[in-house]
């Protein structure tokens, strides 16, 4: 491979680091972000970006359920004898709510999940240096090749039931090693973040992101349920072309970063751009590098920020429990798929309420002065109201009593909202900022450290949540709600967590 020279155009066509014998004395990195015709249009692409692949996401869970539980229900009856079922049409999913295929089905979407979990965060920091080496926008393009192969996987598998055995549908999530959630939403919020440096702008443009994720939360289910009655692989095409319109929307993102010159004369650390553009003949000896660089930078970190990572840990490892809401329906209420999918779209409602209508309004009429104590505040106000609701979900015995408490879970959240906004306070500033500063050099990498955190959360809590809802499943009556007892304790964890946080007065 030849040497990659610092000078070399980026994809905007611009340098990616100017050259020294031209001006020896590179100006430092500033916090200042783009034109606001710019800033508008390169959010717009982001949210355009994130409701295509987030919709694709979530057409693909829904009848992912069902593709696999029908499998494991021929199979189940089968070797019951041909006596226990109709041999002349296709098995009811009613009967299909037996432990047995309910079992099996978890121990399925655990592995699954945690393979895809586990390739995005081993590889978030080596597709992370190759996203400053070649451009954010072409990790983003790598990015989509998993996900279509998830896709179009499922279909043949369940096409060919005769030649492939069900669990050969857990294969396609290890291309996660191409990138995964954490891999996108580094890269997304790391743009997203660039775009301004107005605080109260920024906490909107991540409401907007967080209520995409609920527009999706709301029209996917919906949208799986009614196309899955159509036919049951219609959505895995749905999904597809809505991938290869992300592709399509990818090359028209900001290319900020070669906007962006990091000082190598930085005392703690030399600037990873930087680095990336000298040719270092071994990706992983830069990852290890990288992770000596994540260690120097968070070393010049407050008590506040190592507190608030933990927050992220812990409250992504309750939300683990959002996975496996349609199949807690499903099997405790005997309700089928589709019908669980219409449900939770109704719940969406409400989250799409608070974070595309009430909270960008709110932000924007609050007090600037105080913005620190009032995000602290209501992150406190939205992990209890999670608490009750995750506690609420695991004691609801009947569908009635479940409808008022997934509505009072989806009240929490806001909650990213105002974490992501204390990111940028200055009482998680480094040591080595300038008083008031709260833009930093090291944003992107603070970022993607945050990311891996809340990857490392879910790492954690998918085969935690598989493995409390199976033995959910053999316990029976109110040990179904397991998995939702745990989140509700990781959530009051992550409360006492915030107690420890102190803002600047």
């Amino acid at each position: 491979m030849s040497r990659y020279s610092p000078t070399e155009p980026s994809e905007d066509g611009r340098p990616l680091l100017r050259d020294a014998s031209v001006d020896p004395s590179p100006a430092p990195w500033t916090p200042e972000g783009p034109p606001p015709a710019k800033a508008k249009r390169g959010i717009l692409a982001l949210l355009s970006l994130m409701l295509a692949v987030n919709l694709s996401a979530s057409l693909y869970q829904l009848p992912l359920n069902r593709v696999i539980e029908r499998r494991l229900c021929a199979e189940y009856y089968a070797q019951k004898g041909p006596d226990s079922v109709p041999v002349d049409r296709p098995i009811d999913e009613q009967l299909c709510k037996v432990d047995g295929v309910q079992q099996s089905l978890a121990r399925i979407q655990g592995v699954m999940e945690t393979a895809w979990v586990f390739g995005d965060f081993i590889m978030t920091i080596p597709l992370g240096y190759l996203a400053e080496r070649y451009g954010r926008r072409k990790i983003l393009l790598l990015n989509l090749i998993p996900r279509v192969c998830m896709l179009t996987w499922v279909v043949v598998v369940g096409h060919f039931d005769q030649l492939l055995p069900t669990k050969a549908v857990a294969v396609s999530p290890f291309l996660s090693v191409l990138g995964g959630d954490c891999v996108f939403n580094s890269l997304i919020y790391a743009l997203a973040s660039e775009l301004t440096a107005d605080h109260v702008v920024r906490a909107s443009y991540f409401g907007y992101m967080s209520s995409v994720s609920y527009v999706v939360a709301l029209l996917g289910p919906a949208l799986a349920s009614a196309s899955m009655g159509i036919l049951i692989y219609l959505p895995f095409w749905i999904g597809t072309l809505l991938l290869v319109i992300g592709a399509l929307v990818i090359p028209k993102l900001p290319n900020l970063q070669s906007e962006h010159i990091w000082n190598p004369s930085q005392p703690h650390v030399s600037s990873p751009v930087l680095k990336a553009s000298l040719g270092y003949s071994s990706l992983w000896s830069l990852t290890r590098e990288r992770i000596q660089s994540f260690y120097i930078i968070l070393s010049d970190y407050p008590k506040n920020f190592m507190l608030l990572l933990a927050s992220f840990l812990l409250t992504s490892l309750a939300s683990s429990d959002t996975k496996l809401l349609v199949q807690y329906i499903s099997k405790r209420y005997s309700w089928t798929f589709a019908s669980a999918g219409y449900l939770l779209s109704g719940k969406a409602v409400v989250n799409f309420t608070l974070l595309a209508v009430i909270i960008p309004r709110f932000l924007q009429r609050r007090s600037t002065r105080d913005a620190d104590r009032f995000n602290l505040l209501y992150s406190r106000i939205c992990l209890l109201v999670s608490v009750l609701g995750a506690g609420a979900i695991a004691f609801s015995a009947t569908i009635w009593l479940l409808m008022p408490s997934l509505l009072t879970y989806a009240l929490g959240s806001a909650l990213p909202v105002f974490t992501m906004s204390l990111l940028k306070s200055p009482c998680m500033a480094p040591a080595s900022s300038t008083d008031g500063e709260t833009a930093s050099p090291h944003d992107n990498i603070i970022f993607s450290i945050v990311m891996l955190v809340k990857t490392l959360g879910s790492l954690i809590g998918a085969p935690l949540m598989a493995f409390l809802w199976v033995r959910g499943i053999a316990l029976g009556d109110m040990a179904l709600g397991m998995p939702y007892f745990v989140s509700s304790a990781c959530y009051i964890a992550a409360i006492a967590v915030f107690y420890g946080i102190r803002v600047y007065r």
